[in-house]
């Protein structure tokens, strides 16, 4: 069975430097052509079925990535990104000044954040696979999750065994990045072959 795991394309947000977590923002010109040229790309993949996070930015991507498909595609609240409370909305340089300790721990020790009203990172971690086993105990074709950064790479953070400290290490999630993993019959885990593009 194989899984592509693919962040949403750039928004008008991302080009801002505003956190978005749960909040809404919508897709740039770029980020519906990077979509646009990802699922040329997917064409050659033979995708069943669909899971996507149930915000506009996921939708519009999938919308995109599989416009010349008939695929389904299902909704889901559990594949949005981490829910970022009282940051959602606001620009990165004013959290680093509203929050400059929990803003440090965002990016440089994510192990240690734990913001009031917000999830962790092992939070969405959880929450990410969670929803990864149910997709494992349902499908034994080729499916992909269309998903947001944070929780997509808390999951390939996980079945790399790899700790939460070194969650931003490389490979960086960029928009639109294509992850794939394979679970093989017998083992416990799916294995990653390929991180973000990069093959593994």
């Amino acid at each position: 069975m194989k899984i592509h795991l693919i962040r949403h394309g750039e928004t008008n947000w991302n080009k801002e430097k505003r956190v978005q977590g749960h909040s809404e923002s919508t897709l740039t010109v770029q980020g519906q052509q990077q979509a646009r040229d990802l699922g040329v790309a997917l064409q050659q993949h033979p995708i069943t079925k669909v899971y996507c996070s149930s915000s506009i930015r996921t939708r519009q991507t999938a919308a995109l990535l599989f416009a010349d498909s008939d695929v389904a595609i299902e909704y889901l609240d559990e594949l949005k990104e981490i829910f970022l409370g009282p940051w959602e909305g606001k620009l990165q340089v004013e959290i680093r000044d509203l929050f400059p300790q929990q803003f440090e721990h965002f990016w440089h020790a994510p192990h240690l954040f734990t913001q009031q009203d917000a999830e962790s990172f092992e939070d969405v971690q959880q929450r990410g696979l969670t929803i990864l086993k149910k997709i494992l105990s349902e499908q034994q074709d080729e499916v992909a999750i269309v998903s947001h950064g944070v929780i997509i790479k808390s999951i390939l953070c996980h079945l790399e065994n790899r700790p939460m400290a070194q969650l931003w290490e490389p490979p960086v999630m960029h928009n639109c990045a294509h992850s794939i993993i394979v679970k093989d019959t017998g083992n416990a885990l799916p294995r990653i072959t390929q991180f973000a593009g990069i093959a593994q």
